[in-house]
């Protein structure tokens, strides 16, 4: 089910295969410090990583390894400290790539309904921030609508925030993070904050939308089941200063039901997971 890739010195998790096909995302010995002198804090250590165009990536290990920092470096938000961000064949800075966020707290704005919540990147976004004046009540309003569809919210666009359960929120936020039809989607934990049955139910809603527009994605998780289900690649990162000790392919074919995380080979992925996160805790 699973196979173990090996970890270049210089390339971590990079093969000859991946080498030659198409990279959404490549970091060159990236790292990232906070602070000088005597207070500086190595958050992440030279880092060298690539995704390729299409492919779904979970990033996994322990609180403060850098998972989410890689994410602020892809999207900009971040500058590293030494080392290249490359997303789209440009340095990041060039926003060369459309991309799309979601987080573990949703954070739609309380005062506009979920339709206008789910509506405001293409009020942003080129080339749809053009168009959007003309468009909102016409082509914009039935793409917001087909997609809450597809999630499960059809009759809640004229709804607001706080009318919705936490599950329904992360179901916008979702819709919200795709509706730009972007080409990277960065996902920070955003199943975090729900029970299991409720995540569960959207790990497989999120599985739906990335085979019916095939972003690059990478995930943020500390559920090691979330990540074995959703990726085709999973990387562990050691604690601060993070870097990535193990870069493994998620060979099951799609689409995955979720019974599949009962199956005794995929317990026993998730558990070799498991069992090399505790060591490098140590």
């Amino acid at each position: 089910m699973t196979v173990q890739r090996p970890i270049d010195a210089a390339q971590p998790g990079v093969d000859a295969v991946t080498t030659r096909a198409p990279k959404a995302v490549k970091l060159e010995n990236v790292s990232v410090v906070f602070g000088r002198g005597e207070k500086a804090v190595t958050a992440l250590a030279p880092t060298t990583l690539d995704l390729e165009k299409g492919a779904f990536l979970a990033l996994v290990g322990p609180s403060g390894c850098g998972k989410s920092t890689i994410l602020k470096l892809v999207s900009n938000l971040l500058a590293p400290s030494s080392g290249v961000v490359i997303v789209g064949g440009k340095e990041a800075k060039a926003k060369a790539l459309k991309v799309g966020m979601a987080f573990q707290n949703p954070t739609m704005l309380p005062w506009l309904s979920i339709e206008r919540n789910v509506m405001l990147p293409l009020k942003i976004v080129p080339p749809y921030c053009h168009r959007f004046r003309a468009e909102r009540k016409g082509e914009f309003r039935d793409r917001v609508h087909a997609l809450l569809d597809k999630v499960g919210l059809t009759g809640f666009g004229d709804h607001f925030p706080w009318q919705l359960s936490g599950g329904m929120l992360q179901r916008a936020s979702l819709c919200r993070a795709l509706i730009h039809e972007p080409d990277l989607l960065l996902l920070d934990e955003p199943f975090g904050a729900l029970d299991q049955f409720t995540r569960e139910e959207l790990w497989a809603i999120l599985q739906d939308l990335y085979l019916d527009r095939r972003p690059s994605v990478i995930l943020v998780t500390h559920d090691l089941r979330e990540a074995g289900f959703l990726a085709s690649r999973i990387c562990v990162m050691s604690p601060r200063p993070g870097k990535i000790i193990s870069d493994r392919a998620v060979d099951i074919p799609r689409p995955r039901d979720i019974g599949l995380i009962y199956q005794p080979a995929f317990v026993e992925m998730t558990q070799e997971l498991r069992a090399l996160i505790a060591q490098v805790r140590k």
